[in-house]
């Protein structure tokens, strides 16, 4: 099911990054009191009254004739559009500016359900600020203080009223989502084109709960796919392609609604690091995952060009270390015929369940082989060991005192769970939790 998502509008200066912190509850925006230091959207995810969405924090919009302005004016618009809810910031103790009215006027065109804060009301006896703003004509103003968290909550109330209705794809459990994300031009498109082929079996076309995206159902060799295409998208009023920051939402729509995610490079271009932040957020998300290298037709080779390129992208995605790379051609359909099967395989990986005692005893070898890290006389203790999730597995490792699993030795008990089961594709989460005597 794709999350719903809320966009934080406004002109520049009015405390977006810092009611987007307050949401998402972690200090992911960089806030400055400077107009326009947040250059690019940012995304993260929220929670309230357990539903999740994803949040976005936009640039602000600005009407004035400036190329640095004219770029955060487009990147807001982008993030209008995808929305499900428009958060527009406002600042009480300035009252309404001609900037203001000239956002409002933007929102009012996208006919998406807007929720006005009004920003920087640190205490009642300033609500007398808020009549003015019922002028912008789009509803009651809820009063907020981002620097002290103030109002947040009905703020989000009113925000998931909006919310669509919850709704999952209709798709057999057994049947494999695979999304293809990555930056625009890296031949997303081509590739699906490539996979489906002229002999595919297709069930049917079911457009998807992301925007512009059609499902591509499939059977291969008795097992049922549905490819969800992410790079077929239409140009929109303002909202080009070629706004590298525009694939992320749309991967991060597709991220959600798919158990394999092909992360897509383009071999000619090589990597950047718009790659890794798109392929961060599968990771995140804990889906199983493939690094596609595409259009490797176009490289001149030798015998140790794919190798010196497999170790620059495990130099780059050290985080995606258990990830299987396959370098293909959606051109020449080199090497097509194994992306399947991998994601297959990675598939049954991100499901594969350890029976509790194999695992114990797994656990105890690989303590008795390097002992425990201990702190200041104490030592860490493994009590008991049980899975509790699969895609993506997780483990809780029931201990004396979580805070002794430290990182070392928990990358340790990782390496000797991938050593010994079917791992590759897919993340392990590992949990540390004090036990009760």
């Amino acid at each position: 099911m794709t999350k719903p998502v809320v966009a934080i509008v406004g002109r520049p200066n009015v405390g977006k990054s810092t009611i987007f912190n307050r949401i998402v509850g972690e200090r992911v925006a960089i806030v400055e009191d400077m107009p326009g230091v947040t250059r690019d959207r940012l995304y993260s995810h929220g929670e309230w009254l357990d539903r999740d969405f994803n949040v976005i924090d936009t640039g602000g919009i600005e009407l004035a004739d400036e190329p640095l302005l004219n770029q955060m004016r487009e990147q807001a618009e982008l993030a209008i559009e995808e929305a499900d809810v428009i958060v527009f910031i406002v600042n009480g103790r300035e009252g309404i500016t001609s900037a203001d009215q000239e956002v409002a006027k933007i929102l009012f065109r996208s006919k998406k359900p807007v929720v006005l804060g009004v920003n920087k009301v640190d205490n009642p006896d300033m609500h007398d600020l808020l009549y003015e703003f019922y002028s912008l004509g789009i509803g009651n103003p809820y009063p907020i203080s981002g620097s002290h968290g103030l109002g947040l909550g009905d703020l989000l109330d009113e925000v998931l009223k909006h919310f669509p209705e919850k709704a999952d794809d209709d798709y057999d459990p057994d049947t494999i989502r695979i999304s293809l994300i990555g930056r625009p031009n890296v031949g997303k498109s081509s590739l699906v084109n490539a996979m489906l082929g002229e002999d595919r079996v297709i069930v049917s076309n079911i457009p998807g709960t992301t925007r512009d995206a059609i499902d591509t159902s499939f059977t291969r060799d008795d097992q049922e796919y549905v490819l969800i295409d992410t790079a077929g998208m239409r140009k929109r009023g303002k909202v080009y392609e070629s706004t590298e920051k525009y694939s992320v939402l749309r991967s991060l729509k597709a991220i959600e609604r798919s158990n394999v995610v092909l992360v897509v490079i383009n071999a000619e271009e090589g990597i950047i690091e718009q790659d890794k932040k798109i392929a961060g957020y599968a990771h995140e998300a804990g889906r199983a995952i493939i690094i596609v290298v595409n259009k490797w037709d176009a490289i001149e080779r030798d015998d140790k060009t794919m190798q010196r390129f497999e170790q620059k992208i495990r130099d780059e995605f050290l985080f995606l270390s258990y990830a299987p790379i396959l370098f293909t051609s959606a051109k020449t359909k080199q090497r097509l015929q194994h992306v399947l099967p991998t994601v297959k395989r990675v598939s049954q990986n991100h499901n594969l369940r350890v029976p509790t005692n194999v695992l114990n005893d797994l656990i105890m070898d690989a303590v008795a082989m390097n002992p425990t890290p201990t702190d200041k006389g104490k030592r860490l203790r493994i009590n008991y060991v049980t899975q509790v999730a699969v895609e993506p597995p997780a483990f809780v490792f029931f201990v004396n005192e979580p805070e002794l699993l430290h990182f070392s030795y928990e990358r340790f008990l990782e390496n000797r769970l991938r050593a010994t089961f079917e791992f590759e594709g897919t993340p392990i989460k590992i949990i540390a939790r004090k036990k009760n005597d």
